[in-house]
């Protein structure tokens, strides 16, 4: 369905202003407006972080209950709102409440529903159709830093939010209202649903949240998802300090998320075709694999061609294991519970990601260097890729899905 795509697609990109990669070209100026240190940033954008971890279960509840589309929509009216205010910030606290703000709407809700909606409303090929939304997606998030660079050396970073806030409402409220259905079609069941996606049919039942947090899939995709929400927003956050240490100007260091973004797009095309017809742990291992790779070489690179593979190698793991979860948990545990299940990944995801920023930049203060950071970090992926080599794929059928729909009925 292009209208679902589109749709989700423009959702994706608009998260930008709530995302790391974009947030990090604000770090200095605000460092040096505000005459706050680095750590006292990393703090704030910490608790910022944090704060969205504890919305996103209720979140995922609502878009089961209300649908994609008025959640969007009022999602993008609170988010838009959200960063013009955040512009009126003059000290910490102030910067905190932004960050507060800019996190739940843009990393944390605004993010989740639009991947969810492709999951909902697409049957036929989820997985390619996932994947070009978050390419799409992938696209506006990754491009944005060097926008954003320019027009803050020319506006300032409070006029910029305030940019970020109106083109929130222009492009999204729109997108949620006039192009996703009222309600989602029916999902295809049975010899119907191999034909519409063989190899990824829909399961005969429904996981529940409880049943699907009892699987060992569940644990090492969510596990994946937070390390890499960990380690890629803490090196992205200290992105002009980290490639600066390696010799890399402000300019050189934001265009490495260009070849993130070429990396990004072929990794989701690719993990979104694949996960149609792979196994899910051969997808995980070689995600957490790259990752780990990157995050050893951030230490070690420098201006030219290693500065590329790194923001290759980072776009590539950050945007394969985001496809795979937006696939493989439709696939594997339905659609019924699909907004709560992926609301408690979220709240991982964004739970994680808070403690990136301060984890660099405590180890930085510490060592005045960023190596030994980075090769403690590297010890995270290597962990979920073992693990992803040793779990299984749940059964088509929850063990125990008779009690536990007899005991949701009763309450």
């Amino acid at each position: 369905m292009p209208r679902v795509i589109a749709a989700a697609s423009v959702a994706l990109a608009l998260t930008a202003p709530g995302q790391t990669a974009a947030v990090s070209v604000f770090v200095d100026p605000i460092i040096t407006d505000l005459g706050v240190s680095r750590s006292a940033v990393s703090t704030a954008y910490l608790i910022g972080s944090l704060s969205g971890a504890f919305v996103m279960p209720f979140l995922g509840r609502l878009i089961d209950r209300y649908g994609p589309r008025r959640i969007m929509a009022t999602i993008a009216v609170c988010f838009g709102a959200i960063l013009i205010g955040a512009a009126a910030a003059s000290e910490i606290t102030g910067l905190t409440a932004a960050f507060i703000g800019i996190r739940v709407g843009g990393q944390g809700a605004l993010n989740l529903v639009a991947t969810t909606t492709v999951a909902i409303y697409v049957h036929r090929r989820r997985g390619f159709a996932i994947g070009v939304a978050s390419a799409v997606g992938t696209a506006g998030i990754s491009l944005a830093p060097m926008l954003l660079e320019r027009l803050i050396s020319d506006w300032g970073w409070r006029y910029v939010w305030v940019a970020e806030g109106l083109a929130v409402w222009i492009l999204v409220i729109p997108a949620a209202l006039f192009l996703l259905p009222r309600r989602p079609p029916t999902p295809p069941t049975g010899d119907e649903a191999i034909e519409a996606s063989p190899g990824s049919a829909l399961p005969p039942v429904d996981w529940t949240l409880s049943q699907a947090m009892r699987t060992g899939l569940f644990w090492v995709v969510t596990a994946g998802i937070g390390v890499c929400a960990l380690v890629t927003t803490g090196l992205n956050f200290h992105q002009q300090s980290l490639l600066g240490e390696r010799g890399l100007t402000a300019t050189e260091a934001a265009a490495t998320f260009l070849p993130q973004t070429i990396a990004g797009l072929i990794a989701t095309f690719g993990l979104g075709w694949l996960a149609d017809r792979c196994s899910d742990r051969v997808l995980i291992i070689t995600t957490m694999g790259t990752l780990a790779v990157a995050t050893a070489g951030a230490g070690w690179l420098s201006p030219g061609f290693t500065a590329v593979l790194y923001g290759l190698a980072l776009g590539a793991c950050g945007n394969g294991i985001r496809t795979l979860e937006a696939v493989a948990f439709p696939r594997c545990f339905g659609l019924r519970h699909l907004g709560a299940i992926r609301g408690v990944v979220h709240s991982v995801t964004v739970g994680a990601s808070a403690f990136g920023p301060l984890l660099l930049a405590l180890g930085r203060d510490h060592a005045t260097t960023y190596r030994p950071i980075l090769y403690a970090m590297t010890a995270l992926p290597l962990a979920v890729t073992v693990a992803g080599a040793l779990v299984r794929t749940p059964p088509p059928i929850p063990p125990d899905s008779t009690s536990v729909t007899a005991t949701e009925n009763r309450l």
